[in-house]
């Protein structure tokens, strides 16, 4: 099984961002393959079944971050609701890290080398 995790902070105060909404899915077919939320600790670590898919097939991972700034009532109130990243997953059993730094205006993400 691949393994697909992030972290996800807030820049604006150093604090983690907990409860934020993250989905995974197959952009091939279509399929959600997770919808979670990341912990107090702003992190998320999920199992993914991915045996027997192309090692070309594409992937995203979207970051719902609107309701993480709503919920801070942020003034003013950030446009940017959702961070996507798309990729693939070419080892189906490595580890594959995305984690975020959020700020009201910008974010900064990286995506670490497959870990096996």
């Amino acid at each position: 099984m691949a393994v697909v995790s992030s972290h996800i902070l807030n820049g604006a105060d150093g604090t983690h961002a907990a409860g934020v909404r993250v989905l995974l899915s197959n952009m091939i077919s279509g399929e959600i393959l997770f919808d979670e939320a990341t912990d107090e600790g702003g992190r998320l670590s999920r199992n993914v079944d991915i045996t027997g898919n192309d090692p070309a097939t594409q992937y995203e991972l979207s970051f719902m971050v609107g309701a993480h700034w709503d919920q801070r009532k942020s003034d003013p109130m950030p446009i940017a609701r959702e961070i996507v990243f798309r990729f693939v997953m070419p080892v189906p059993a490595a580890r594959y890290h995305m984690p975020v730094i959020l700020s009201p205006n910008s974010y900064a993400c990286w995506m670490s080398n497959p870990e096996q």
